[in-house]
């Protein structure tokens, strides 16, 4: 059976799966219904899968008839906190979640993939690892599941992120750095409250948190080479209580983002360094927690070669689009930390059928048509990588 017969005969499952897990989105790390589901579709399919990294995780595993090397292939499967206003008529049926980056669709994709191998499994040479990995958006699945031996033994690493930026049935397959690094700090600020007509008498932590808003700019444009590529974001800036009160305490949450493993590794005490002075020159102090969540996702150059080929024969010869280097973050870095990996973005936009939103948008939606074609690229570049030749 050929890849195009076998696109056809679960083009219709892609999006019945789809929608199902859209209409019943799940937090990170909550994805327990999410999980209940996959392991019911691969239990259909006979596909062997245990419990992997967390308890919503799910390591599935397709062995080929011949021996040979070993693919991951990875699919996220958690929800936004986000209000749908779509409209659809599979729209989220609980409030304040969506699938508003196309985890959904990931998530169908790769079970999508799972039935195409296992009907050409007698054809396979090697081993297929299917990665149903929960809590992305908050940058601990793809660690908890390496260390629970999710890259043991595998030899590559292939995951796809549908991309709203990008006409519906385009690939973009860079080599090197793809998506930012991408970490998150805490600052507290320490002051000394008082009354609002006393400013002499009080250390304003409001105004020492705004300064250090600002003078964190400077780890950027002072601190940073002008050829690396480096963003210091503050998102949160929670201080005071009353408009006649002095704050005495303030709390600020920010990100960091790079591409270089060596500009991250100097952020903490940057941030540190800036964040106390700028409070002790106004009779304060202040504390940072800095966590690293997830390295640069950087594609290697072989691999990315590879799946160049495959999209082609699955999409044809001018499906290829160059995207460029994005600042978002992806914990699918923590896969290529332990093999070859490459992340490649699938075109979803068709204004056509409303499909024109961002990501993390609450009218954010795919072309599902191209879905398919996403799930036969997973197939063909395990079949490509391991060596098949299975007229496919």
């Amino acid at each position: 059976m050929d890849l195009k017969a076998l696109e056809e005969k679960y083009e219709s499952y892609q999006i019945e799966m789809r929608r199902h897990f859209h209409r019943y989105p799940e937090a990170s790390g909550e994805e327990h219904d999410t999980a209940r589901k996959i392991r019911e579709e691969l239990d259909k399919m006979g596909v062997e899968w245990r419990v992997c990294g967390m308890p919503t995780g799910t390591l599935a595993t397709i062995k080929g008839a011949r021996p040979g090397r070993t693919i991951l292939l990875r699919g996220d499967i958690d929800a936004l906190s986000v209000t749908e206003e779509t409209g659809l008529s599979f729209a989220s049926e609980r409030p304040g979640l969506m699938h508003a980056c196309g985890h959904d669709c990931h998530i169908s994709m790769l079970l999508t993939a799972a039935k195409m191998l296992s009907d050409i499994r007698s054809e396979l040479c090697g081993t297929v690892r299917l990665c149903f990995q929960p809590a992305e958006e908050i940058g601990l699945g793809a660690k908890k599941m390496v260390e629970d031996g999710a890259m043991d033994g595998v030899d590559a690493a292939f995951g796809i992120h549908v991309w709203s930026d990008i006409e519906a049935g385009k690939i973009s397959v860079r080599e090197g750095p793809t998506m930012a690094s991408g970490d998150r700090f805490t600052i507290k600020v320490l002051g000394k409250a008082g009354h609002g007509a006393q400013p002499h008498l009080c250390a304003d932590a409001t105004v020492m948190a705004a300064s250090i808003a600002l003078n964190l700019q400077t780890v950027v444009s002072r601190e940073t080479s002008p050829v690396d590529t480096a963003v210091v974001t503050i998102g949160e800036l929670h201080s005071g209580t009353r408009f006649n009160v002095i704050s005495g305490t303030a709390e600020m949450i920010g990100t960091t983002r790079c591409f270089s493993p060596e500009v991250r590794a100097r952020f903490p005490e940057q941030i540190e360094r800036i964040a106390r002075e700028t409070a002790r020159s106004m009779r304060g102090d202040a504390e940072v927690t800095y966590e690293e969540l997830v390295p640069p996702t950087v594609n290697d150059p072989a691999m990315a070669a590879l799946v160049r080929k495959s999209a082609q024969k699955v999409l044809g010869d001018d499906c290829l689009y160059d995207y460029p280097p994005t600042m978002g973050g992806e914990d699918f870095s923590r896969y290529q930390e332990k093999a070859p990996g490459v992340m490649v973005f699938l075109g979803v936009r068709n204004e056509a059928c409303g499909a024109c939103w961002a990501q993390h948008h609450g009218r954010y939606t795919v072309d599902e048509d191209v879905l398919v074609k996403g799930a036969a690229l997973h197939v063909r570049v395990a079949l490509d990588f391991l060596g098949t030749e299975c007229g496919c």
